[in-house]
């Protein structure tokens, strides 16, 4: 297993290299200046210049980039050009409050969708079972700023029960959670009913019938287990695009996540704060996928097995 672990983490070493250089390429070819960014609309084309020099942004594009990987190697993800403050400073202080978006989402989104996904499956073609397909095909379909838009109208504004804004308390975060967490619940819904369906077709959910256990017992503890290995993926996979997707979430309740973080930093086009989410939240995101492997060795005897002859 540990072996598996190491080759795991080596494996992301080039793959964040790729992701580097493709984000680098693009805000190397998005227009916009960050020289005037920092100094402003009114400054000179001299002091422009100079500038320009003293961050180096007049060497050409591979020089950069190989000046940025060195530091980057080196533990240091550079200064933002818009708060001269270090990178991974304003990205530790942000991802608290994505972190906690993310979990809280996940967390709504896996007991709602497992709990349903089961009850379809079991209860296959009755009322419970369209009404789970029809909820699932709903909460796909709904946008994440109109949702987010429509719960602050009826909660915040009109019934005034909970906050539209801020993340000072776990009260701040029941609205946003919420918002995200709907197109989640739609795939682990639907995922769920899926592979419930094809599990308890199998041969030894229909011996534990046979010799008598209780359905429920049948339910939960034989079919779900196995059932769950592929909604552990789509859940990992979710997760880690909770992290970095919910940039329009963040804004429409004025969360200062990474997600807004990094729209600042993109319409500012600082590089260095551009390229600091990017390669954070990548790294969690792998990191993630790794948690999820190894969590399949405990949930399913056979993985671990093959696990332990890496």
């Amino acid at each position: 297993m540990s072996r598996y672990v190491i080759k795991r983490i080596l494996i992301c070493i080039p793959t964040l290299l790729v992701i580097t250089f493709i984000i680098f390429s693009i805000m190397e070819l998005t227009p916009g200046d960050a020289t005037r960014s920092i100094l402003g609309q009114d400054a000179t084309e001299e002091s422009m210049q100079e500038l320009a020099l003293q961050m180096g942004l007049d060497k050409p594009f591979i020089v950069r980039y190989g000046n940025y990987i060195i530091d980057l190697v080196h533990g240091e993800m550079g200064v933002s050009y818009r708060s001269d403050q270090p990178v991974f400073g304003e990205i530790v202080n942000r991802f608290p409050t994505t972190l906690k978006l993310a979990v809280g989402s996940m967390l709504i989104a896996i007991i709602i969708g497992v709990l349903l996904g089961v009850l379809a499956a079991v209860k296959q073609y009755s009322v419970m079972d369209f009404f789970g397909t029809a909820f699932a095909m709903l909460l796909a379909s709904v946008p994440y700023f109109w949702l987010g838009l429509m719960l602050i109208l009826l909660f915040a504004l009109k019934l005034g029960l909970l906050p539209s804004m801020g993340n000072s308390t776990w009260v701040h975060f029941i609205l946003p959670s919420i918002t995200v967490c709907v197109g989640t619940t739609a795939s682990i819904l639907r995922l769920t009913r899926t592979t419930m369906l094809e599990t308890i077709r199998q041969d030894y959910i229909r011996t534990a019938r046979s010799k008598g256990q209780n359905e429920r017992k049948v339910i939960f503890k034989h079919a779900l287990k196995n059932a769950l290995l592929p909604v552990l993926t789509v859940a990992g996979i979710e997760f880690g695009n909770l992290l970095g997707g919910a940039v329009v979430v963040e804004s429409v309740f004025s969360l200062n996540g990474v997600g807004c973080l990094l729209l600042d930093a993109i319409k500012f086009k600082d590089t260095p704060l551009v390229m600091g989410c990017a390669i954070f939240l990548a790294f969690f995101f792998m990191l993630i996928m790794l948690a999820v492997d190894i969590l399949y060795a405990y949930i399913d005897p056979r993985i671990k097995a093959r696990y332990q002859k890496m």
